[in-house]
């Protein structure tokens, strides 16, 4: 394997990790938000906001790390664009995937197996139910490789 190519594996490990703290961070600052002021949707924005600006950091120093080589970025022009990567797989991609899995392809019709399995161990879910909470982790497999190159090739990226 060239070293380009592990750089490049190396780098997805980093930015799932990221990843990772990311959504540990985003549920705290929520959970924390929503108990202090019982506001689902003022919690929520407020954790998007906060985890966005934790991916940024983090994405910085430990992801896509800036070549000294390179043009020096601007942070403020790649916390932007962070921000609207993460506006675009997070809120818009997100939303339009999770209406596609379960208002057009209907996904419910596949989960009556698994809305079985799961009511025999005491977890009573409808198949539609079952498909609102499948369609997120659906969603994962496309949002989190389009938010990886959205990132690296134009949030981050240097010119040389």
């Amino acid at each position: 394997m060239s070293e380009k190519n592990k750089a490049l594996i190396n780098q997805i490990i980093r930015f799932g990790l990221v990843g990772i703290s990311n959504t540990i961070v985003s549920y705290v600052i929520y959970a924390v938000a929503f108990a202090l002021t019982d506001n689902y949707f003022l919690a929520n924005v407020l954790s998007w906001l906060l985890s966005v600006l934790h991916a940024y950091i983090w994405q910085n120093v430990f992801v896509f790390k800036e070549d000294k080589n390179a043009q020096k970025r601007v942070w403020w022009k790649v916390l932007l664009k962070t921000y609207a990567a993460y506006a675009f797989t997070g809120l818009l991609l997100n939303n339009l995937l999770l209406w596609l899995w379960v208002d057009v392809i209907d996904i419910s019709r596949f989960c009556t197996g698994i809305a079985n399995g799961l009511t025999e161990i005491g977890i009573v879910l409808t198949d539609r139910e079952l498909s609102g909470y499948l369609g997120p982790v659906l969603n994962m497999f496309v949002t989190i490789p389009v938010n990886f190159v959205m990132n690296k090739f134009w949030a981050y990226r240097q010119k040389e």
